[in-house]
């Protein structure tokens, strides 16, 4: 499992800096995302419907939020 530490950003950089660093992953990696926005559970959550990545498992513990995501799989054909 890879790992991200976006702690200290605010919205909107945990996403975009996510999506970049997945969009250079292999389908099917999972990345275990650190951050400390409270809005960045939610944007992930909509992250992952909007874009085919999934997530695994989220968690809140003392202002640090941790969000496990699985690439997507490419598209056939694309």
């Amino acid at each position: 499992m890879l790992e991200l530490d976006l702690s200290g950003l605010n919205c909107p950089l945990p996403i975009l800096k996510a999506k970049r660093f997945l969009s250079n992953m292999e389908p099917g990696i999972i990345v275990k995302i650190t951050t400390t926005d409270p809005t960045s559970m939610a944007d992930f959550q909509d992250f992952c419907k909007k874009t085919g990545n999934v997530l695994l498992n989220q968690s809140s513990t003392g202002g640090i939020i941790t969000s496990v995501i699985k690439r997507r799989d490419l598209v056939k054909g694309i």
